[in-house]
């Protein structure tokens, strides 16, 4: 016999979300790790913020809406802000309720600087790590390090000469920048005005070559799993010498987490 469509009714229901989220599912591994992580970082979360005034959004949160975010690749803050309004899933993962708002995507923005600065991310990356190493997940006999180029936010156009005050003139007065007919730009005599630390590179021959910083990853082979990740500038040397701090256990001179 064929269903037919009833029209949507406006209801008081009860729904449990633990209920909603299968019992197999992935991410319920990972929300216990992480929660177990967090929680042995709450005494830095204390000190982060000031004993008076307006609540914020716990840092917690806001870790692990991160972690969502590059597990499910949403393509910005503020789209993951929307998807929240109507994702069980990822309320779930939060321990958010049904009735609580999403918060708003300058959240991230406004509180990424006082994250960074008490390096709670690395803290947490740090603690799954060592939750991985007490599971006999990880071996210091089989890992490996490579390296990647990260595009850097800043325009070719603003890779300039470092004594260049003025514009040059030309005929494009609206941006005299963009003509580089004839000139030969290094990283030595260049730098970009709106990003001086990254670098010009390219991938290979042949490739263009973009403003750029580089990642290096420290895999652990027989897991998979991912020990240590730092980013440096992007230099003809960079890999090599992230490669030789990271085995050796050290930060990198030229890099940072």
């Amino acid at each position: 016999m064929r269903g037919r469509h009833e029209g949507q009714e406006v209801m008081l229901a009860h729904v449990d979300i633990e209920e909603r989220v299968p019992k197999d599912h992935p991410l319920r591994t990972t929300k216990k790790v992480s929660d177990e992580a967090l929680g042995r970082l709450l005494p830095e979360f204390d000190r982060m913020y000031s004993r008076v005034g307006r609540a914020s959004v716990p840092p917690e949160r806001l870790l692990k809406a991160s972690l969502l975010i590059s597990l499910y690749s949403v393509r910005s803050e503020r789209a993951f802000c929307e998807e929240l309004e109507y994702n069980l899933l990822f309320r779930w993962f939060l321990d958010m309720n049904l009735m609580e708002r999403s918060f708003d995507p300058t959240v991230f923005t406004k509180n990424r600087k006082r994250l960074l600065e008490h390096r709670v991310g690395q803290g947490l990356f740090d603690e799954v790590v060592w939750e991985a190493d007490r599971r006999g997940l990880l071996s210091d006999e089989h890992f490996s390090v490579d390296g990647m180029l990260i595009e850097a936010v800043a325009s070719i156009k603003s890779f300039r000469r470092r004594e260049d005050q003025e514009p040059p003139p030309g005929d494009d007065l609206g941006n005299p920048w963009v003509d580089f007919r004839g000139q030969g730009l290094k990283n030595e005599t260049h730098e970009s005005r709106t990003d001086p630390e990254a670098r010009l590179m390219r991938k290979g021959k042949g490739r263009e070559a973009k403003l750029s910083f580089m990642g290096h990853a420290l895999m652990e082979n027989g897991n998979g799993l991912l020990m240590d990740f730092v980013v440096s500038r992007a230099t003809g040397r960079a890999e090599r010498d992230a490669g030789r701090c990271e085995a050796a256990g050290v930060p990198s001179q030229d890099a940072g987490s």
